[in-house]
């Protein structure tokens, strides 16, 4: 994971703006922020630095209470998500501190954004690795099967990472080099540059650069 700062966001859905040419960009909606800090780790304590960030507000009746106790030092009721971004040793936050988008980003930044992918089930190898698959037809007998898988003499076995059906997809996946496209601080909305992992309202993480 970048040991960088960003935020957490919601991804909305997709959209496309236009330039001062006219030409049509495809961008990702994502509601990012405002973070509430709830928590400051530190080399000495926890062995090593990092900021514990909360989004999404929830209500305190539907927080337990091992968690209302943690969220009590922040002065807060709770959220939905809590996660952590790993900071430099001697960055200065105090708990109770909110993060914006406009501190973070601004029109033409580079980011990182991670997600969860979408969950396909267990797929063939055709949907999953976009085998090639036979022929369908001439009553070939042979059409989305992934054909053979190792040798009977030697190895003897089948080796392992051999591509073969399996559970597609809800991995975490990582973009890199993300262009903000607009920055709309009113509404905590940031537009990025093409598509990002995820389906709509999934939780993101946008590193900064």
């Amino acid at each position: 994971m970048p040991k960088t700062m960003g935020i957490l966001g919601k991804k909305v859905g997709m959209t496309r703006i236009y330039t001062e040419l006219g030409q049509a960009v495809p961008v990702t909606v994502v509601e990012a922020g405002p973070c509430k800090i709830l928590q400051i780790k530190t080399v000495e304590n926890d062995g090593y630095s990092a900021i514990q960030v909360g989004f999404d507000q929830q209500k305190a009746q539907r927080v337990n209470k091992p968690t209302a106790g943690h969220l009590k030092k922040s002065d807060s009721d709770g959220f939905y998500h809590i996660r952590e971004f790993r900071v430099a040793a001697d960055a200065s936050y105090e708990v109770g501190q909110e993060i914006s988008i406009e501190e973070l980003f601004k029109v033409g930044d580079v980011v990182d954004v991670q997600g969860t992918s979408k969950g396909r089930g267990f797929q063939g190898v055709v949907k999953r690795y976009g085998f090639k698959g036979g022929c369908s037809t001439h009553g070939s007998m042979f059409h989305r099967a992934p054909g053979s898988i190792g040798c009977s003499a030697w190895p003897s076995r089948v080796m392992k990472g051999k591509k073969m059906p399996g559970r597609m997809g809800n991995d975490t996946v990582l973009k890199k080099n993300v262009i903000v496209m607009d920055v709309r601080a009113d509404e905590n909305v940031v537009l990025l540059k093409g598509p990002v992992p995820g389906a709509k309202n999934g939780l993101l993480k946008i590193f900064s650069k």
